[in-house]
């Protein structure tokens, strides 16, 4: 029987322990984790075993052929982020994708081409497995091979598929056109598996197996990268080895600001975090704090349409184009002086807009896994006794990314290069060896010197706006860590519209219609997913996404 994912009405707690707690949204990735911290591991650790068995329990979501971004706070006190994404292939200009694009379909000239959103032009360097490596070599105290066990003991053992991650399969049985993607992922290479049923991903399996003898280099200078660059080249696209062995991940300062007394860390661009945080200093501005009902909600949706006017106009790879101080409490005061008590018409400042549908007859359907304000992504929180906080994120963007599975490894490759423009003039056009605007965003409060937590709402263009409604429901309404989870939440979309969910109280939505906004009801699904880990003064709790699949749990 088919089970209807966007109900829910469960009750959960907070969880507490004092040894350790992971946070994510599928069951035994979260034990995973906690594995790892009982055999010795620290949160770095338990951090890179959680994510990879979501390679294997949650790969709907998640593969080695995306990217990993973190912030932590760690045991010595050091607070700091990593960012391990790609960028598009040195050999991937405008004009080859434009010509590219146009010999793929009669219709559209070079001049007219517009980027993709899936095939080989949208696969840009996988930092997954680079950034695993680099997370437990630096911070952790396993081997990357220990941190690997669990999922390579799922991938080839089997596991049993959980309920909303067996209905987000369901979009591989069009998404794979080719023998060995769908022998990968689909059972008998023709369907989705049900809720329940034990899955084997043997080749996804040798694939963790082969990473965790040789490390990363076989992603990047062995068979596994020559088998990622084969599937690309075969299909028209421009990645060549070269572009492999030239990837390093980031390890970056994070940028931050406070909000009402709590100092709020995301990372810097070519990511979403600087949203998040000029939203934050604009509700900052607008008393968000002290406002209740329809006028909050109205507040809080008008800082977000600003911020996301201006991040989505400006934020680029820093490499190569100049970002402006989007966080900086001058630019929120200006931003916030326009504000009324009506709804204003501030657009995504986005000129390519994937918000119509094919025939341009309008907004799209909102649950097209293709749209990037509505893409997949695994995000887990882990903290251990030692004080380590880690926030840790991981994407192929939307669902199983691009539609190519590289050879037989089984690793689904990412369409992260959708996010590009082939507008000449636009911040974000696609570059050789750019990277581009990424919508990972993890993140990190600092509630006092040694009062830690990582968190982190996942789902495309909901990270920010995720991040901004947990905050202020931390700060402002007092929620516990589950309770500001649990919290019913709103969207603004592309298309101009504010999506609610049905939570919300009538009076607040016919308030919101009052004031001007375009209020549509979507289900729960659509509102991303969150998590919570926290170390204050050592007693930990965690805090996992009702939404979704998963577990926070502890020891």
């Amino acid at each position: 029987m088919e089970r209807d994912v966007d109900t829910f009405g469960s009750r959960r707690s907070t969880v507490y322990a004092t040894n350790g707690v992971v946070a994510t949204s599928q069951p035994l990735a979260a034990q995973a984790g906690v594995r790892v911290l009982e055999e010795g591991g620290n949160a770095f650790d338990a951090a890179v075993a959680t994510a990879a068995a979501l390679n294997v329990t949650e790969p709907t979501s998640t593969g080695l052929g995306g990217d990993v971004f973190a912030l932590y706070r760690t045991a010595d006190g050091e607070v700091g982020g990593m960012r391990s994404c790609g960028g598009a292939p040195r050999e991937a200009t405008r004009e080859k994708v434009r010509e590219a694009v146009a010999g793929e379909n009669d219709e559209t000239t070079p001049e007219d081409a517009e980027m993709p959103h899936l095939g080989p032009h949208t696969v840009t360097v996988p930092g997954t497995a680079r950034g695993w490596e680099a997370t437990v070599e630096r911070f952790g105290r396993r081997s990357l091979a220990e941190a690997l066990e669990p999922a390579i003991r799922y991938a080839t053992e089997g596991y049993p598929v959980s309920e909303v991650i067996a209905s987000h399969w369901t979009g591989a049985e069009d998404l794979f056109e080719s023998d060995h993607a769908r022998e990968a992922y689909l059972v008998d290479g023709e369907r989705a598996p049900e809720a329940g049923e034990v899955m084997v991903l043997d080749r996804l399996g040798e694939s963790l197996q082969a990473i965790a003898d040789e490390g990363a280099d076989v992603v990047y200078e062995g068979s596994i990268g020559e088998a990622i660059v084969e599937e690309v080249q075969a299909e028209g696209g421009f990645m060549t080895m070269d572009d492999l062995r030239a990837f390093e991940p980031e390890f970056v300062d994070p940028v931050s600001t406070t909000y009402e007394g709590v100092e709020v860390f995301e990372l810097p661009p070519n990511n979403q975090g600087l949203i998040a945080l000029e939203a934050l200093n604009i509700a900052s501005e607008l008393d968000v704090a002290s406002a209740t009902g329809v006028e909050r909600y109205h507040r809080l949706g008008e800082a977000m349409k600003r911020a996301f006017h201006d991040g989505h106009r400006y934020i680029t790879d820093p490499e190569f184009e100049e970002v402006p101080p989007l966080a900086s409490r001058e630019w929120a005061e200006k931003r916030a002086a326009d504000v009324t008590d009506e709804a204003s018409d501030v657009s995504f400042g986005v000129p390519d807009s994937h918000a119509e549908d094919s025939a341009g007859q309008g907004p799209a359907d909102p649950r097209d896994p293709n749209l990037p304000e509505d893409a997949d992504t695994v995000l887990l929180c882990v903290a251990d006794d030692e004080g380590n906080v880690v926030s840790y994120i991981n994407s192929r963007f939307a669902g199983f990314g691009s539609g190519l599975v590289a050879g037989d490894t089984g690793i689904a490759l990412q369409n992260r290069g959708a996010s590009f423009s082939l507008d000449d003039d636009h911040p974000n056009r696609l570059e050789p060896e750019k990277k581009p605007f990424h919508t990972l965003i993890p993140g990190l409060l600092r509630f006092d010197e040694d009062d830690w937590a990582a968190f982190g709402v996942m789902g495309g263009f909901m990270q920010p706006q995720g991040h901004l409604q947990v905050v202020t429901n931390l700060v402002d309404e007092g929620m516990t860590p589950q309770e500001a989870l649990d919290a019913p939440r709103w969207r603004y979309r592309e298309s101009g519209r504010l999506a609610v969910e049905t939570r919300i109280p009538g009076d607040v939505q016919n308030g919101l219609v009052r004031r001007g906004h375009d209020v549509q009801v979507l289900p729960p699904v659509m509102f991303g997913g969150a998590q919570f880990a926290r170390n204050a003064d050592g007693v930990l709790s965690a805090a996992t996404e009702p939404r979704k699949d998963g577990n926070a749990t502890g020891f």
